[in-house]
């Protein structure tokens, strides 16, 4: 009798990350990451959307947009936010965090969906 034995590589995931704003933008992502990103639809629950306005030339030129949302936390289930989910990588991570000017913070969170991702909040 012939055994085989089988070694599989564990499956690296990807981290996630919803973007409610301007990360949607097809022009952000080809000047942030160098592609456009893949996602899926999903929604964050105990938060409302602020407006921030933006000073930094580089986030302006890219954004085209002086005015961003910004996520403040309610901790209300009812408040609902949609947006999108994008797989990503880790170099990918953070060229994020680079171009999310200094009034923003990462954190991770679960999403409606029941997947786990990264958010950008208000510091």
């Amino acid at each position: 009798m012939v055994q085989i034995i089988l070694f599989l590589k564990p499956i690296l995931s990807m981290p996630d990350l919803f973007s409610y704003g301007t990360l949607q933008k097809e022009q952000v992502q080809i000047e942030t990451f160098g592609r456009i990103l893949q996602g899926e639809k999903d929604i964050l629950t105990g938060y409302k959307i602020e407006i921030l306005e933006i000073t930094d030339p580089e986030v302006l030129r890219k954004s085209s947009q002086k005015y961003h949302p910004i996520l403040e936390f309610s901790g209300d289930v009812k408040d609902e936010i949609g947006g999108i989910l994008f797989e990503v990588t880790e170099e990918e991570i953070l060229q994020a965090d680079e171009y999310e000017v200094d009034d923003y913070k990462r954190i991770e969170t679960a999403f409606k969906s029941g997947k786990k991702g990264f958010i950008y909040v208000r510091k």
